[in-house]
């Protein structure tokens, strides 16, 4: 009798450990990916010619730009962030490639994009602003700023895994 409840409790035990396990790691994610393709705003790096310089633009201006490094998890493609005609900012993701996981956001920040292992946890010792959750892990991705968030404070980009605290990729912004 004595041998059965230990049985029984170490399955018990086994089971709510499993449970646990898989709320937290999500490990089915690792074989999701979802393609999202939002309208990215066409974007100039120059007035349109025969325009006046006090004209307003018909296009979108690239304020700052890199290219996606993977960290945590193979990442690539190019971040942005773009001032539209209407003087708003978007963040945008073009040709993003990235794994999916657990609670993955996307983070403006103000600390340096360092290769390797020790550039995956940098991202929320200094300043960053949350844009919002992944929406995809493949295409482009456009989220908007809101008017107090200046984007000549922030120096990179980052996918954020949130409930483990480690960058899955980044860009170093470069201002045009």
């Amino acid at each position: 009798m004595r041998r059965k409840t230990v049985w029984i409790t170490a399955a018990l035990v086994a089971s709510v450990l499993a449970g646990f396990g898989l709320y937290w790691f999500q490990p089915w994610k690792l074989f999701t990916s979802k393609t999202v393709n939002d309208a990215a705003p066409i974007v100039a790096s120059v007035a349109p010619s025969g325009a006046p310089s006090n004209a307003p633009q018909a296009v979108a201006m690239l304020v700052s730009h890199g290219s996606l490094i993977t960290h945590e998890h193979e990442t690539s493609g190019t971040a942005e962030i773009v001032r539209l005609p209407d003087g708003k900012h978007q963040l945008v993701l073009r040709d993003l490639s990235t794994s999916d996981g657990p609670d993955l956001r996307v983070w403006l920040t103000d600390q340096p994009v360092v290769e390797g292992q020790a550039g995956w946890r940098l991202f929320d010792d200094g300043k960053y602003f949350e844009a919002g959750r992944l929406k995809g892990t493949h295409g482009t991705l456009v989220y908007d700023l809101p008017a107090d968030v200046n984007p000549a404070e922030y120096t990179s980009v980052s996918i954020w895994c949130k409930r483990f605290s480690v960058s899955f990729g980044a860009a170093p912004l470069a201002q045009v």
